[in-house]
């Protein structure tokens, strides 16, 4: 009878260790918290303010104003103050990228005139209050005949005292070409970003506008490929990133692959970077103004061609 009554105790006594079921991953967990805060921190700004930045080319149709509207947007997310100049005279388009086409009453030609203020021909994103437009004119206007260089490092040394406190940044759009209007774009600037297409012609176009602006005094110049495809890197129809900067000799601030709904979204008036979910090129643009913030570069890497597929017969040599 006693082993018959310590029986039930010894079982309960065997049974009831039933510990919780350890985790099944214990230990990726807390590197998976390091990494999302990481990431979620916000970039530290390097050098003085404002950085004045201006975005060139020389080729028109690489993507300038592209580059502008989603750097511009993407650095007002990260929680600075963005003032985006569109200094295309005679062909502006950054406003209707921006979706602001509407709200530009005031340019920077009425403010030099004494017609309006300059915090009235500063247009405030609807979306981020801390990122605005400034026109330097209107289609079809005519600016005064002593518009220049000097005038733009005037509007950028306003921009610097005004009441509302000095922006972080101040991006030029710079326009094609090599003429007048891209001497007067790269004036006050102190840095820039070289937006280039894998191809010859861009290259060469590329090339040239450094040399330019070294001789102004822009030793911080940085480059962005625009319009990369992978596939035909691969099947040699493309230069690749490494090529690029070879020729060029310039730090890498960011790589944008090919992506269709560039188009979408410029016809929409709708920058990438605000798109949900976002696309690669989005992506791509976000990191670029993160090096940007942090005067960063990337390193290019070797795009390696994919294995042929082995089939049934290439045991026979087929």
């Amino acid at each position: 009878m006693l082993s018959l009554r310590f029986l039930p105790s010894t079982n309960f006594q065997f049974h009831t260790p039933k510990t919780p079921k350890p985790p099944r991953f214990p230990t990726p967990k807390p590197l998976a918290v390091r990494s999302v805060l990481q990431w979620n921190r916000k970039p530290e700004l390097a050098g003085e303010t404002p950085r004045v930045v201006v975005i060139t080319s020389g080729k028109g149709g690489v993507g300038k104003t592209t580059t502008t509207a989603n750097i511009g947007l993407s650095l007002a997310r990260l929680g600075f103050s963005v003032v985006a100049i569109d200094a295309d005279v005679g062909l502006r388009n950054l406003d209707l990228l921006l979706g602001l086409e509407n709200r530009v009453n005031y340019t920077v030609v009425e403010v030099l005139n004494g017609d309006c203020r300059l915090d009235q021909a500063l247009v405030r994103d609807k979306r981020w209050s801390n990122f605005e437009l400034l026109c330097i004119s209107k289609p079809r206007s005519k600016l005064p005949i002593g518009f220049g260089g000097k005038a733009l490092i005037w509007l950028v040394d306003a921009l610097k005292s005004r009441q509302e406190g000095c922006p972080d940044f101040v991006i030029i759009d710079c326009p094609a070409g090599i003429d007048a209007g891209f001497i007067t774009a790269i004036t006050p600037a102190n840095e820039a970003v070289l937006v280039t297409t894998p191809d010859i012609t861009s290259l060469r176009d590329a090339d040239r506008v450094t040399g330019l602006l070294e001789c102004d005094g822009i030793r911080d110049i940085k480059m962005i490929v625009n319009r990369v495809r992978t596939d035909m890197i691969k099947g040699e129809d493309m230069m690749s990133v490494l090529d690029v900067q070879e020729m060029l000799g310039l730090a890498l601030l960011g790589v944008i692959p090919e992506d269709s709904e560039v188009i979408r979204s410029t016809n929409r008036g709708y920058p990438l970077v605000l798109n949900k979910p976002p696309t690669l090129a989005g992506l791509a643009f976000e990191q670029a103004a993160w090096r940007l913030v942090e005067q960063d570069s990337m390193k290019a890497v070797m795009v390696e061609e994919e294995p042929k597929k082995k089939g049934f017969f290439s045991f026979f040599g087929g």
